[in-house]
């Protein structure tokens, strides 16, 4: 089949911006459906570029949460005789079939940064009445939809009296919005106090390229956000957390009105509740520090997000150990008393955790699988670019670094590493190019909550 490539205008939705071109690249890989930028990534709320077919367009909006809607793009100009002008010298062979009489249409308008009243809106509709429309206006569900976007700028406060430009083309499809709203921790049965947003958890299973049949696990599970946002892409899904009253849905409730837990609250209850009943394998008590899965085991996505030691703690088990003694192992000799017990836990280490994260990944991803998880970064310590003080590992590959600022001092950076080698030794070691404070628990605490300090003040 001969590829038709055509010009589409993709529009996003204004938020979560840095996330929104990692997100379009991933969904682009994982179905393998080329692109040409002809106005690439920007901090405007589109870009322009051409793909091989229609179905190519749906098929991006069928996964992506960013994308509002993709229109393909029939004049653009940065003033309104431009626009017409435009319009009037399109092909009329690439518009005669849309304007058939057999085909209803609606002609929708809408202002970037600035609102308009219903007068001035049919004002700008009239304008194009010399199209060759034959079809009648069918306003709740038409053939065809015909879109005119006026940008106005980025600023609420600074609105220009002309939009600074223009777009008008035919209306393919909508983004997979809806989804956010559906997959709401407002309406969620089990949530704790970490649950990932509806829309973040998407992103990420997003990013980790999750498809159907794929078997995903996140090794920080808590209430199960993520596993959700991957069970609804089709992906089997399984998860450990150390938090065993968190996982049997006995920790204290989340929500202001709930005094506590209902019966049945558990991550198994989130994914019936969300009709992916049968993509969920289980949650297993257990210490990411210490894996207990066979070397066997292949997996196509990890997707986590770790503790940071602010909102929940970070531990693994262990005993403390005073200055100058052994760490040993944490081994229980008598057997007798193993099944009342209670494992005694230590702080783990975010460095620790990060490099634990990477070597697990290396050694149970598959080649071209991926690992997504969140980092803490205190925004004065890092600098756009330094990508060398991130973790790495010498079999994956850095493919998307995106940031969520949370407050003037802090933020946290969504990291997504794709396993381009295997482990082939000793040598394919885990690495961070930070020393000290970045990675630390304490030094993340004592400066997040010191800044924070000075922030109220």
């Amino acid at each position: 089949m001969t590829h038709l490539w055509r010009r589409y205008l993709l529009w996003f939705a204004n938020e979560h911006v840095n996330f929104r071109i990692p997100e379009l690249e991933s969904i682009l890989s994982m179905y393998d459906i080329p692109l040409r930028w002809l106005e690439g990534p920007s901090a405007l709320p589109y870009v322009i570029a051409e793909l091989p077919s229609e179905e190519s367009v749906k098929l991006l909006a069928s996964r992506s949460v960013s994308l509002r809607c993709a229109v393909e793009l029939w004049a653009r100009a940065k003033t309104r005789d431009g626009l017409h002008e435009e319009m009037k010298a399109f092909p009329s062979e690439r518009t005669s079939s849309y304007f058939s009489a057999d085909k209803s249409f609606r002609v929708t308008v809408e202002t970037f940064c600035k609102t308009i009243s219903q007068k001035e809106k049919v004002e700008k509709i009239e304008e194009f009445s010399y199209l060759p429309i034959e079809g009648p206006v069918n306003l709740s569900d038409p053939d065809v939809i015909l879109h005119l976007i006026e940008y106005y700028g980025m600023e609420p406060n600074n609105i220009p009296e002309k939009p600074y430009d223009l777009f008008f083309g035919r209306w393919v499809c909508d983004g997979s919005r809806d989804l956010i709203c559906k997959l709401s921790l407002k309406k969620r049965r089990f949530i704790g106090n970490t649950s990932m947003d509806s829309q973040l958890s998407i992103l990420m299973a997003n990013q980790g390229k999750v498809m159907p049949g794929d078997l995903v696990l996140d090794p920080f599970v808590g209430t199960g956000s993520l596993l959700v946002a991957a069970g609804q892409f089709g992906g089997f899904v399984l998860g450990t957390d150390i938090d065993f009253l968190m996982l049997h849905g006995k920790t204290r409730p989340s929500r202001i009105t709930q005094k506590k837990r209902e019966v049945g609250e558990s991550v198994k209850a989130n994914m019936e509740q969300y009709s992916c009943l049968d993509k969920y394998l289980d949650v297993i008590v257990a210490d990411c520090a210490l894996p207990l899965w066979k070397s066997s085991l292949v997996l196509d996505a990890i997707i986590t997000d770790p503790p940071y030691g602010i909102r929940e703690a970070a531990e693994r088990i262990g005993r403390a150990v005073k200055p100058g003694e052994e760490d040993v192992e944490y081994r229980i000799s008598e057997e007798h008393i193993l099944a009342g017990h209670v494992p005694s836990k230590v702080v783990y280490s975010l460095k620790q955790i990060f490099h634990d994260l990477l070597r697990f990944a290396a050694d149970h991803l598959k080649l071209g699988g991926r690992l997504v998880f969140w980092i803490p970064i205190i925004r004065s310590e890092y600098q756009d670019g330094s990508e060398g003080d991130l973790p790495k590992h010498k079999c994956l590959t850095l493919v998307a670094n995106s940031e969520q600022v949370l407050s003037a001092h802090s933020s946290r950076r969504l990291l997504t590493y794709e396993k381009t080698a295997e482990v082939g030794g000793s040598e394919d070691t885990c690495e961070s190019g930070v020393e000290g404070g970045r990675f630390d628990n304490k030094a993340f605490r004592a400066c997040y909550f010191n800044q924070l300090r000075q922030s109220d003040t």
